[in-house]
C-alpha cells in the first residue's frame, strides 16, 4: 500500500463531514510529521506493494490500516481543538497511531482515564525501541485484575462510569467488513442463544462465509445430549435463513469443540483473514485465547502470538478497536473485533457493580416453581393440586416478574440462569408491595441505594398466550434477552402416586412477563437440556435434499 502522509487522510475529501466538524479542518494546520514503523518503509514501492504480489498487503491489513489512520485522524483534531482554545500552539509531530493488543484502543498519553492511556515514560522507551505493538493501556491492566470499567455509551451502551465511545461508533469500525473477501467465525452464547444471535448479522459479514460457533456449553445442565442440542441450534440457525457452513458447540474454559473449529477455519480460510464476530460479552476474547492455545501444540506461529492475546474481562465493550493476531503458518490473518452492542440485552439495563452477577459462572440448575409439586413428597395418595401457579407472581431477582393469570393445574416453571440471581414467588395480589419494599434487598440486581434510585423498574410488559398441547414434553421456553431463560413444562408426577386423578392435558396458558425497557422477551421451542431433554425431544424428518442443505453441526 503506497505510503501516505497525515495530511492525505486529514484533507475535508477523506473525512467523513458527519465525524470532523468542518471548523476543525478549515485551521490553518500546524507542521505535521508521520513516524511510520520500519515494517511500513520496508514495504514495496507503490505500483507494486497495490497489487497481488507475496509482498501486497492483505485485505485485513488495509482494514486495520484505515482505522488506525482514522483513529491518528482523531486524536490530532482533538487535541488541536484543546490547543486552540488555550492559546497553545499545535501539535507539532504526530504518529500512525499504535494499539493495545488487548483492547485496541489507540495508545496516547493524554487522558489517564481513557482507553488506550499509557504512562509518558513507558510510551517514550517503547517507542523508542520500536514495541508499542507489546503494550498494554492501563484500562486493560485494570480490566484483567477484575475492575469494571466501562466505556461505551449511547444506544445500546452501558449506563454508569465514564463513555469515551458509543456503541453506533464501534459497529461502524466493521462497516467495511462487508465488503472484504473474508471468513467469518460468528460466536452465539448458548445460555442467551436468542439475544446474542445478530440478527443483521449480513449487515456485517456480507456474502461472506460463516462459521457459527456456540460458546459456553460447558454450563449446560448436567447429562445433557449435546447431539439434541447440535439439532436444536440448526433448526434455530435454519429458520434465520443463514448461509452457514458448519455448526459448532465449544467451550473455551474445557476446550470441548475448539479443535473442529481448527480444522474448519483451516479447511475454509483459503488464504483468506479470519474475523471473529459476535455480540459484546459473548466471550470472543475467550474463546481467541482458547483457539490460540490449542494451535500452539503443533504451531510455532499461534505459541509466539500467545504472548500478546486480547483481553478477558466480564464488561461488555472491552474490545474497542479491531485487533491482528498472527496465528496461521499460511496466509491470512486473525481479528479479534469489538462487540457488537445490542440494546436489548439485561446487560446494557444494569450498572457496570452488577454485570458479573449476570454471568454465569458454574454449570446450571433448573430451579422449578412451585416446588411442592416437583417433589410430590407432602400429596397424599390420589390427591391433586387445585390451584398450582394461578394467581401468583414470580421474579427474577429486581428483572424480571411472570404474573400467572392461567395455567392448568400441574404446569411448572423451570428456571436456568446465573445461580446469583434469586427467584422468588408471592400471591399476585401482594406483589406490588413486595417488589417496592424488596428492590435492592431481596431482589437484586438493582444493587446499592444509587443504583436503585435511578432504577426505571419493569416497564415493559407482554402477554402471552402458550398452547400446551402434549403433557409428555415442555410447551415452550421463554427467554429473557442477556439473562437466560424458563421452560413452561408438565409437572413430573412422584412415582409415590399409584393412582393420580386425572388431570388436564391440553388447553391455553396465560402470563403476563414484565422486564425492564427495552429489553426484549423470546418465545421459543425448548431446548433439550439435561437427562428428561433427550428423552422428550423429536428429530425432525428431513429428505435427502433438506439433509443436505443443513449445516452439520460438530462437538
Amino acid at each position: 500500500m503506497a505510503l501516505k502522509t497525515l495530511s492525505t487522510f486529514l484533507s475535508p475529501l477523506s473525512l467523513p463531514k458527519s465525524k470532523f466538524p468542518q471548523h476543525f479542518l478549515t485551521t490553518k494546520p500546524g507542521p505535521i510529521l508521520c513516524d511510520f514503523s520500519r515494517s511500513q518503509q520496508s514495504r514495496l514501492p507503490a505500483a507494486e506493494s497495490e497489487g497481488t504480489g507475496a509482498a501486497a498487503p492483505s485485505p485485513g491489513e488495509k482494514f486495520l490500516e484505515r482505522q488506525q489512520s482514522f483513529e491518528a485522524a482523531k486524536l490530532i483534531l482533538k487535541e488541536n481543538k484543546k490547543r486552540t482554545k488555550k492559546k497553545e500552539s499545535r501539535v507539532k509531530a504526530a504518529r500512525n497511531v499504535a494499539s493495545c493488543y488487548g483492547c485496541g484502543a489507540p495508545l496516547h498519553t493524554s487522558d489517564a482515564v481513557a482507553p488506550g492511556y499509557v504512562d509518558p515514560e513507558t510510551y517514550e522507551l517503547k517507542k523508542k525501541h520500536r514495541q508499542l505493538r507489546t503494550v498494554l493501556c492501563r484500562r486493560c491492566q485494570l480490566l484483567s485484575h477484575g475492575e469494571m470499567i466501562t466505556a461505551v455509551g449511547g444506544h445500546g451502551g452501558y449506563p454508569g462510569g465514564k463513555l469515551f465511545v458509543t456503541a453506533e461508533e464501534l459497529r461502524e469500525k466493521l462497516s467495511h467488513l462487508r465488503h472484504e473477501k473474508a471468513l467469518i467465525v460468528k460466536l452465539v452464547d448458548i445460555v442467551d442463544f436468542n439475544g446474542s444471535f445478530l440478527s443483521r448479522v449480513r449487515d456485517l459479514a456480507g456474502s461472506n462465509p460463516i462459521i457459527l460457533v456456540v460458546t459456553k456449553v460447558d454450563l449446560l445442565p448436567r447429562d445433557t445430549d449435546l447431539n439434541c442440542v447440535g439439532d436444536w441450534v440448526v433448526e434455530a440457525t435454519m429458520r434465520k435463513k443463514l448461509n452457514v457452513l458448519t455448526v459448532h458447540l465449544t467451550s473455551s474454559k474445557s476446550l470441548v469443540g475448539v479443535t473442529g473449529v481448527i480444522s474448519e477455519i483451516q479447511k475454509e480460510k483459503k488464504g483468506r483473514d479470519v474475523y471473529i464476530l459476535g455480540s459484546a460479552n459473548v466471550g470472543k476474547s475467550a474463546f481467541i485465547n482458547a483457539l490460540l492455545k490449542t494451535m500452539a501444540i503443533n504451531d510455532p506461529v499461534a505459541a509466539s502470538a500467545q504472548r500478546y492475546k486480547p483481553i478477558q474481562s466480564a464488561v461488555p465493550g472491552t474490545t474497542l478497536g479491531p485487533i491482528q493476531i498472527n496465528a496461521f503458518l499460511g496466509g491470512g490473518k486473525l481479528y479479534d473485533t469489538p462487540g457488537v452492542h445490542l440494546h436489548h440485552r439485561q446487560t446494557a439495563v444494569v450498572q457496570s457493580e452488577d454485570l458479573p452477577s449476570l454471568a454465569p459462572r458454574s454449570r446450571l440448575r433448573g430451579l422449578s416453581f412451585p416446588r411442592s409439586l416437583v417433589s410430590a413428597d407432602n400429596v397424599e395418595q390420589g390427591a391433586s393440586i387445585v390451584n398450582g401457579l394461578n394467581a401468583f407472581s414470580i421474579f427474577w431477582g429486581g428483572l424480571v416478574r411472570i404474573d400467572v393469570l392461567k395455567v392448568l393445574p400441574e404446569t411448572c416453571l423451570t428456571f436456568y440462569g446465573p445461580k446469583g440471581i434469586h427467584i422468588h414467588m408471592v400471591p399476585t395480589e401482594q406483589a406490588d408491595e413486595f417488589y417496592q419494599k424488596e428492590l435492592g434487598v431481596l431482589l437484586t440486581p438493582p444493587s446499592g441505594g444509587e443504583n436503585v434510585d435511578s432504577w426505571k423498574g419493569l416497564e415493559s410488559e407482554r402477554k402471552l398466550q402458550i398452547k400446551f398441547e402434549d403433557v409428555e414434553r415442555p410447551a415452550c421456553d421463554i427467554a429473557i434477552s442477556g439473562l437466560g431463560w424458563f421452560t413452561v413444562e408438565p409437572v413430573r408426577r412422584s412415582p409415590k402416586i399409584s393412582q393420580p386423578k386425572p388431570v388436564e392435558t391440553t388447553g391455553e396458558l396465560i402470563l403476563v412477563v414484565r422486564v425492564p425497557k427495552p429489553v426484549e422477551i423470546f418465545l421459543r421451542p425448548p431446548i433439550p437440556v439435561g437427562k428428561a431433554g433427550a428423552e422428550w425431544y423429536q428429530y425432525a424428518e428431513l429428505t435427502e435434499k433438506e439433509e443436505e442443505m443443513r449445516p452439520k453441526w460438530y462437538f
